[in-house]
């Protein structure tokens, strides 16, 4: 970060104002080249630079708060709720890497349709699924899920549904096979006592 501040106040230093009319330091600049940016745009130029480490310093804030909602010690996974109110899970399907959404009301594993057409997943056949929004037709497929941790679960059958969010929803066909507890905002994993 201090260097991203460094490059900065270099940049505003370059491209400060010349001097009012008639300075000492005018005469210097007056064989300055033509093409040098409007004052308008330098500003605005610094301004991008400000709003760009900001969002920087930003993502790398918010990465480190992710990761320390997730710790593994051992054979035990805690995962603190999110801002969100949620529980994420980093995982993979199939290789891709996701970040499941824990759903221990649901009965399966649910990802969107539109994320299983970007993953590759075949479709092998329809079934009917009860959602907060009513019933609606899915897709049925299966994929090999990897969870941060050191949990597997191979050839997982998995539903795709057609208006489900960006994460993946994590269900009771693989919350069920962990023993878990929840406290405080806490959900914590044994994976030494697997079903």
């Amino acid at each position: 970060m201090r260097h991203l501040v460094w490059h900065v106040l270099r940049f505003v230093k370059y491209f400060a104002p010349a001097p009012g009319p008639g300075t000492p330091e005018n005469r210097r600049h007056s064989n300055a080249p033509m093409s040098e940016l409007p004052h308008t745009l330098k500003i605005a130029t610094v301004w991008l630079l400000v709003g760009l480490g900001v969002f920087l310093a930003f993502q790398a804030f918010e990465g480190q708060q992710r990761r320390a909602r997730f710790q593994t010690t051992g054979d035990v996974v805690e995962i603190q709720r999110g801002p969100d109110g949620h529980y994420h899970w980093p995982g993979t399907i199939n290789g891709h890497r996701v970040e499941f959404l824990i759903d221990t009301g649901a009965t399966g594993t649910a990802l969107s349709a539109a994320l299983a057409r970007q993953l590759g997943l075949v479709a092998l056949g329809e079934v009917q699924s009860s959602t907060a929004g009513g019933v609606v037709t899915g897709e049925v497929m299966r994929a090999d899920v990897v969870l941060k941790g050191g949990v597997r679960v191979d050839d997982l059958r998995i539903v795709a549904l057609p208006a489900l969010g960006d994460h993946p929803l994590l269900g009771m066909d693989v919350l069920g096979r962990l023993r878990w507890q929840q406290h405080d905002g806490v959900l914590t994993f044994d994976l030494r006592d697997r079903r």
